[in-house]
C-alpha cells in the first residue's frame, strides 16, 4: 500500500531557493557551482546536520551498507565531491564514469532541463580527468560510506580493444573500491551499447572476472564487479545478458542507465537533442526493465535499481520489484537533499 508521507517530491524551502538561482544558470555551469559550495568546509557539517536521519543497515555485495539509497555514477564524475556529496546521508556514492586518459567528453552544450517533466537529457560523454587524477581523490575521502567505481573506456578506444581500457580502469580503481561498476550503456559513446550482447559481451566478462580474481589474490580483498546496463535492452537481449551474467558469476547488475527513448517528452523543444533521458519520465521503463531483470536473475546476483526516482515511495517500489539497493542522479537535482532523507526513511 503507498504511504502517503512519501508519495510526493519533498518539499525543502531551502533548497527551493537555491534550485531556483541555479536553474537560471546554464545547467553544467550551476553543476559544478552547487557542487563547490556544498564541498566547502562551513556547508558540509550544516548539510549532515539538516538531512540527518537514522537509518537501518542492510548487507549486500558481501558487505554492509548503512542504508538501501545512493548517488549514481555521474554526478561526480572525478571524486571531487565525495565528501560533500556523503554528508547528505547517501548510505553508498558511486563516482565515475572514469577512463584511462583524461578526456573533454563531447561539445557543448550537452546537457538540457527539461524543467516541467522533472527530466534531463545528457550528452557528456564520458568527461573525466582520468584514472589516477580519481585515484588520488579517493585516497583523501573522509566518507565512510561505500564506494563504487564506474569505469569506463576512452572515446577513441576501439571496441576491438575497449577490454583493454576497462582492465586498466579495473586495476588501477581496485584497491581503493568497495565495488566496481562496468559501464557498457551509456549511449553517448559511439558504439558502446554493443558490448552489451554476444560474443563482445562474453569476451568482456570472462577477462573481467579473471583480472578480479588476480586481483583478490594480489590485495588480498575481494572487490564485487557489476555490470551496469540500459534500459532499452530488449526481452531477447536481457536474456542474453542474464544469462552471460550469471554464467561468469558477475556480482551485480545495475539496472538502469538513461534511455535514448523520447515517447515520454516527445513535443518538448529539447525531445530532438541527442543523448540519455533521466529523470521523472523514464520511470515505468526502468521500473519494467528492473523487474524483468530481477526475474531473469533470480536472486542470484545482487541488483541496483536507478532511474525515476522522485519521492520515496519510487525507492520502496523499486526494492518491491527484486531490487537490493537504489541509486538517485535527477531527482536529487530537481529536488535537492531532501529526497535523500525520504528514500532511506521510506526503505528502512
Amino acid at each position: 500500500m503507498e504511504n502517503n508521507a512519501y508519495s510526493q517530491s519533498p518539499r525543502d524551502l531551502l533548497f527551493s531557493l537555491g534550485r531556483a538561482i541555479l536553474f537560471e544558470m546554464d545547467p553544467e555551469k550551476a553543476h559544478d557551482l552547487a557542487l563547490r559550495m556544498m564541498s566547502h568546509a562551513a556547508v558540509q557539517p550544516r548539510l549532515a546536520s539538516r538531512y540527518a536521519t537514522a537509518s537501518s543497515a542492510v548487507h549486500c555485495l558481501g558487505q554492509t551498507f548503512d542504508n538501501r539509497i545512493g548517488l549514481a555514477a555521474g554526478l561526480d564524475k572525478n571524486g571531487d565531491y565525495i565528501d560533500a556529496l556523503g554528508a547528505i546521508g547517501f548510505g553508498h556514492i558511486e563516482i565515475g564514469t572514469i577512463t584511462p586518459k583524461p578526456q573533454p567528453g563531447n561539445p557543448k552544450p550537452r546537457i538540457f532541463r527539461l524543467t516541467q517533466h522533472g527530466a534531463l537529457i545528457n550528452r557528456f560523454g564520458f568527461n573525466n580527468k582520468g584514472v589516477d587524477h580519481l585515484v588520488a581523490q579517493v585516497e583523501k575521502r573522509r566518507y565512510t560510506g561505500r564506494l563504487g567505481i564506474n569505469i569506463g573506456k576512452n572515446a577513441v578506444t576501439s571496441l576491438n580493444d575497449a577490454n583493454n581500457d576497462y582492465t586498466y580502469c579495473l586495476e588501477r580503481v581496485y584497491p581503493h573500491a568497495d565495488y566496481i561498476t562496468v559501464n557498457i550503456s551509456s549511449p553517448n559513446t559511439v558504439g558502446l551499447r554493443d558490448l552489451q550482447h554476444g560474443e563482445r559481451l562474453t569476451r568482456l566478462l570472462e577477462e573481467l572476472k579473471q583480472t578480479q580474481s588476480r586481483l583478490a589474490t594480489a590485495h588480498g580483498k575481494y572487490v564485487p564487479v557489476l555490470v551496469k546496463i540500459a534500459p532499452d535492452m530488449s526481452d531477447v537481449e536481457l536474456d542474453g545478458f542474464c544469462q552471460a551474467v550469471l554464467a561468469h558469476e558477475l556480482d551485480g547488475v545495475i539496472a538502469g542507465n538513461t534511455t535514448s527513448d523520447r515517447a515520454p517528452v516527445e513535443h518538448h523543444l529539447y525531445a530532438r537533442e541527442a543523448g540519455g533521458l533521466s529523470g521523472a519520465p523514464i520511470k515505468p521503463l526502468a521500473n519494467e526493465r528492473l523487474q524483468a531483470v530481477a526475474q531473469r536473475l533470480a536472486g542470484k546476483t545482487a541488483l541496483i535499481g536507478v532511474g525515476g526516482v522522485s519521492c520515496g515511495n519510487d525507492a520502496q517500489e523499486k526494492l518491491s520489484l527484486g531490487a537490493d539497493l537504489v541509486q538517485l542522479y535527477s531527482g536529487l537535482i530537481y529536488h535537492g537533499p531532501a529526497l535523500v532523507r525520504d528514500c532511506i526513511n521510506r526503505t528502512n
